[in-house]
């Protein structure tokens, strides 16, 4: 899904990684050409190579010559990585900031982590979470 609001070539490449992290795209596989990124969100092709080439820039994709991109060895570590850290800056650390005002001691906090996720399976997806996309089509060549 396109999001109107943000730059095209950033969310080319942000779906890229999150086949990268999800495994849906392995490690050392065949990465989506620009064309056929181009052909699947209906976009011009050079905003696909700008995002196939931030994934190069960042080391998640390896141009080999005459045969195409493929993911680099390491990229789902990186990415998973890189993620864990935005996570705790966005989540972890205003958690901690707010049981800190309401007097929460870290036990107190991971009881009411475990609690919480045990009364939610951890298969249930957040109700406004965008549902997964995959850099292109089901079916097509990798």
């Amino acid at each position: 899904m396109i999001d109107e609001g943000r730059a095209l070539f950033v969310q080319i490449a942000e779906n890229v990684e999150d086949s990268i992290v999800d495994g849906s795209l392995a490690e050392d596989s065949r990465a989506p050409s620009t064309n056929e990124l181009a052909a699947f969100y209906r976009i011009n092709p050079a905003t696909a190579a700008k995002g196939v080439n931030m994934l190069v820039e960042k080391g998640v994709l390896v141009k080999r010559r005459g045969i195409g991109m493929f993911v680099a060895i390491g990229a789902r570590e990186q990415l998973r990585l890189e993620r864990r850290a935005a996570f705790a800056a966005r989540f972890i650390q205003p958690l901690l900031a707010e049981a800190r005002t309401l007097g929460l001691t870290p036990d107190e906090l991971a009881t009411l982590v475990r609690e919480q996720a045990a009364a939610r399976p951890a298969s249930a997806a957040h109700p406004s979470a965008p549902a997964p996309t995959a850099p292109f089509p089901e079916g097509d060549a990798r």
